[in-house]
């Protein structure tokens, strides 16, 4: 497992200290670990359990619960393709197997450069605008393949730019 550095450390801290003695405030704290860090850490969870006087399992069991959680650093980018029902019988597994060609992530991953993370999602909600992709939290309903490479080369061309 990697180490967190002093900086991630120190965020971790300050937000378990803000929320120490409120009640139910582990849910929060995990939040807020997520936009800070962009994923939960093990230590993360440690410090909240300590915190809240839960067990890390519990903490964990949270994490796992919860779907908009992870324990894994994302890509500056993040790729959401529905592969519910609907979005499934309208393509959306044409759009998974193009994202992780013109990403270099597989289905639930990072790629090797950091940029992109590709998430393949049971339900988005959005079953009327199948199917669905979200890049970056913007909803593309009734997305294309052409649509999905126009939005990746997008991005990779701000990036560059930057």
């Amino acid at each position: 497992m990697e180490r967190l550095n002093q900086e991630s450390l120190k965020a971790i801290d300050q937000i378990v200290e803000r929320h120490r003695g409120e009640p139910g405030p582990a849910i929060v704290m995990l939040h807020e670990v997520q936009d800070s860090l962009g994923y939960i850490p093990f230590e993360a969870m440690e410090k909240i359990a300590a915190a809240t006087n839960q067990s890390v399992a519990d903490i964990y069991g949270v994490v796992c619960f919860y779907a908009q959680f992870t324990t894994q650093p994302k890509g500056k980018h993040v790729i959401n393709v529905c592969l519910g029902t609907a979005c499934y019988v309208k393509g959306s597994q044409a759009l998974i197997d193009e994202a992780m060609k013109l990403t270099g992530a597989a289905i639930n991953k990072t790629s090797e450069d950091g940029m992109f993370s590709l998430d393949a999602t049971r339900c988005l909600g959005a079953c009327g605008l199948a199917p669905v992709c979200v890049i970056d939290g913007k909803t593309i309903g009734q997305c294309t393949i052409a649509r999905l490479d126009e939005e990746v080369g997008r991005i990779r061309s701000a990036e560059s730019a930057a």
